[in-house]
């Protein structure tokens, strides 16, 4: 039988042991970044925290479930900064502590990404 629906896997699906309800894990991030959609300027932003499969910004403003764009997000490693380049999508948009946090979940995200967030998340 497939380990993917043991109740294990489950488990630790709905519940990363802090009583959040998240797939995989987060690691606090506070930096800039920069959100690109198409016809509109570039908008800095501040990120909230980050996974291998999104990042939690924090805006002034709500933004739409649904909204797609290019993001750029610098990360410190190995104490060079780099930045990664994806496309993601607006997953939720909660208002928390007077901004609004909006989850943007990765939509395109090369190998070579990949590795830079595996190696920033490990």
């Amino acid at each position: 039988m497939s380990d993917h629906f043991s109740s294990k896997t489950l488990i630790d699906r709905i519940s990363n042991g802090n009583g959040e309800q998240r797939a995989v894990p987060r690691k606090p991030l506070k930096t800039r970044a920069v959100l690109t959609v198409k016809g509109a300027a570039p908008l800095t932003v501040r990120t909230v925290d980050i996974s291998i499969q999104g990042v939690c910004l924090s805006f002034l403003q709500p933004m739409p479930i649904g909204l797609a764009g290019r993001l750029a997000i610098d990360l410190m490693i190995d104490g060079k900064i780099k930045t990664v380049d994806v496309l993601a999508k607006a997953a939720y948009c909660i208002f928390s502590g007077g901004q609004y946090k909006v989850g943007f979940q990765f939509t395109s995200v090369d190998l070579p990404t990949v590795t830079v967030l595996a190696k920033f998340l490990s």
